[in-house]
């Protein structure tokens, strides 16, 4: 017997909202098992979502409401089957499948979500991330399939129309369809490079909530609550997986300073500045035990491992001066080498300046200048203006602080930049 509530209409929209953001991702998996069609999977979804738009208000939210959304999706999956001759050998299997599970008027629900939960998540982690997909094509459809945003709140957090982030969506699923991308966990030799792609979307999406790229807002929360919820549901479904923890622990670390990286008006508040007292202790106990596992694994010296223990060490200074920079400079070595980028020579010349002096990081700032792929890099003006400033030279530290200013799209970030232009413009004046 199904047991139900029953409640008013604005009452089950609000239940129907809460169980698609929690059921979504789990509901599509399901259904792309059952089709192979990902695409597919979610027009059945979204069918089975407005039938509960129908018939929740009337009849009452079921107990397991995302075991009804299942069973309705799969039964449109069979009339849909039913009506396309030339896909009978799916549609007698599906037909099997519903049936062995129970295709009565009041079927058991409880058991309508199959024991296949975990590898359909997987799969469609997988299938989601695929390399056939360019990045940001990748990124948009994780987030819609996996994350449950709608097309409009992944335009909103990207901050790029609507429409664009709709094209991308659909182009991936079509492009998964021509290049007959299965519906699977890939096999263990291909699996290190297709899991790389799929812990580096999650990592782009947690960086892009973290400091966005554009706009008027520093960081977007939201984005990065969606990279921690995949990385954790990943690092449950791949256990043995030690970059999985690795990547786990660094996003939780990160996230502990979220509350304490903005300030009452959301202007950008800089690490060494934080109030640290504002810290996720929660959040850092859970990254350095995610730490520890992955180290357990043998993956302490992941490219994502080595990020977590550099930002290990900052959760562990209760008070900036208390912070390893030679342990901080060291790690750097080490990922530079795992995982040579400019980007990564930048932040070891900050960690460098901070153990060693400003002028050894000024040096190796100074042999990043003529990098390309820095040339349009704000935080590459903006750390040696930082470094100009402690060496006691604030006109060269001002010219490199506009430059900053002028480099970066994020308007928090300009106005940061800016102020410390006129900070050193007023240092240079006084002396």
């Amino acid at each position: 017997m199904v047991l139900s509530v029953v409640v008013t209409a604005s009452e089950a929209h609000a239940a129907i909202e809460a169980v698609v953001r929690i059921e979504s991702a789990r509901l599509i998996a399901g259904l792309a098992r059952y089709t192979g069609d990902v695409g597919l999977a979610e027009e059945l979804a979204q069918d089975a979502v407005v039938a509960a738009l129908e018939q929740w208000p009337e009849s009452g939210v079921p107990r397991n409401a995302g075991a009804w959304l299942m069973t309705v999706a799969k039964r449109r999956a069979v009339d849909l089957f039913r009506r396309n001759r030339e896909l009978n050998r799916k549609y007698a299997q599906i037909g099997r499948s519903l049936e062995a599970e129970g295709a009565s008027v009041t079927p058991d629900f409880d058991r309508a979500l199959s024991d296949h939960i975990d590898d359909d998540m997987l799969r469609l982690m997988f299938t989601a991330c695929h390399p056939v997909l360019a990045v940001p094509a990748r990124t948009a459809l994780t987030l819609r399939l996996l994350g449950g945003l709608t097309t409009a709140e992944i335009a909103r957090a990207y901050l790029v129309p609507e429409p664009t982030i709709a094209q991308r969506i659909v182009r991936a699923k079509k492009a998964l369809t021509r290049a007959r991308v299965p519906f699977e966990v890939p096999e263990a030799q291909e699996r290190p490079a297709r899991l790389a792609s799929v812990l580096e979307v999650i990592y782009l999406i947690f960086n892009e909530g973290y400091s966005a790229t554009a706009g008027d807002d520093w960081m977007r929360p939201a984005l990065c609550e969606e990279a921690l919820r995949l990385s954790r549901i990943l690092a449950q479904l791949m256990s043995d997986e030690p970059e999985v923890h690795g990547l786990t622990a660094l996003l939780e670390i990160q996230a502990s300073r979220i509350r304490a990286r903005t300030g009452p008006s959301g202007e950008p508040i800089l690490l060494l500045d934080q109030d640290r007292h504002r810290w996720d202790r929660l959040l850092i106990n859970r990254g350095l035990a995610a730490l520890a596992r992955a180290e357990q694994l043998g993956g302490g010296r992941g490219p994502y491992a080595l990020q977590a223990a550099i930002a290990a060490c900052h959760a562990r200074a209760f008070r900036p001066e208390e912070t390893d920079w030679e342990r901080i400079a060291g790690l750097y070595a080490v990922l530079v080498r795992v995982m040579p980028s400019p980007v990564i020579e930048l932040n070891r010349a900050v960690a460098v300046s901070m153990a060693f002096g400003p002028e050894a990081g000024l040096g190796l700032v100074d042999a990043l200048a003529a990098e390309p792929s820095l040339q349009g890099y704000h935080l590459l003006p903006s750390v040696r203006g930082d470094l100009l400033m402690k060496l006691g030279r604030p006109g060269e530290a001002r010219a490199e602080f506009e430059r900053a200013a002028a480099l970066t799209r994020n308007q928090r970030e300009r106005d940061l930049s800016a102020e410390r232009a006129r900070e050193a413009a007023a240092a240079a004046a006084d002396g």
